[in-house]
């Protein structure tokens, strides 16, 4: 076995470590379950896996960590130990229990919150940008009555990254076939022409039809990385209050669904 495997085997088996303290701690009742699931987060050794053919990429593009996707995993093996209510508003909302304030998540992360705001900004809120870019050209299409089914997705794209967003998949799949070609000790598959990885990509097709939830993600974070690296800094902070307006907007809306869903008729 390659030094490489032995790695991964090592932290495979802290993984499993880790899940099995969980499950005790849980189903001992010695912690508040959210407590035990954070402790678990925090000691989590793996940057992604692969469970029942669904990759978990926890770590998006080496530095940005998404913790809900990581508790959504570690969730699944407590199940039956947690309120049904409690782990839905986790997963599906955001929404932390009451026994537990959101200041202290940044506690509760330890090292791994400032990679926790890499993510924040740089999928979260390059999605909220996205999505406001696409409502400016909404409003002014429908200002200038241009009814045509054109493809908003590509001026959106042409206007934050001065390029389609097919052109934009194809240059982010070969940087990352690239980057594979140059690590040592690679797997079968890593360096397999575009269309070929993981990911649930068809074989031989890089459309950007074909694009899984994990891949579509990174390729957001990579998104960011690249306006940032290549636009001015008034440019790049206008930009990020302009994804934080709208996903503040995003969080109200939220919010308010939630209280009007939970409140007795």
């Amino acid at each position: 076995m390659s030094p490489r495997a032995d790695a991964t085997a090592s932290l495979e088996t802290e993984a499993r470590q880790i899940i099995a303290e969980l499950k005790r701690s849980v189903g001992a009742g010695e912690t508040h379950w959210f407590l035990a699931l954070m402790q678990a987060v925090r000691e989590w050794p793996l940057p992604e896996e692969s469970i029942s053919g669904r990759t978990y990429r926890y770590l998006v593009g080496g530095e940005a960590f998404d913790w809900l996707l990581l508790a959504e995993r570690l969730c699944d093996e407590i199940e039956a130990l947690i309120p049904d209510g409690e782990r839905e508003a986790l997963l599906f909302h955001g929404c932390l229990p009451e026994e537990v304030d959101e200041h202290d998540v940044e506690r509760l992360l330890g090292a791994k919150h400032r990679a926790h705001l890499n993510f924040v900004y740089g999928v979260r809120v390059e999605e909220a940008l996205q999505l406001a870019v696409a409502d400016e050209v909404h409003k002014e299409r429908f200002a200038s009555r241009v009814w045509e089914n054109g493809r908003g997705d590509d001026e959106v794209f042409q206007r934050l990254y001065d390029s389609s967003r097919t052109e934009l998949l194809v240059e982010f799949r070969e940087s990352k076939i690239k980057r594979s070609s140059k690590k040592p000790g690679r797997s079968q598959g890593e360096n397999a022409p575009v269309g070929q990885m993981d990911n649930g990509r068809a074989n031989g097709h890089a459309t950007e039809e074909v694009i899984s939830l994990a891949e579509l993600t990174e390729f957001t974070y990579w998104l960011f990385r690249r306006r940032v690296n290549g636009c001015e800094p008034a440019r790049v902070a206008s930009d990020t209050r302009k994804g934080l307006a709208m996903l503040q907007r995003l969080e109200s809306l939220r919010r308010a669904r939630t209280s009007s869903v939970t409140q007795p008729s």
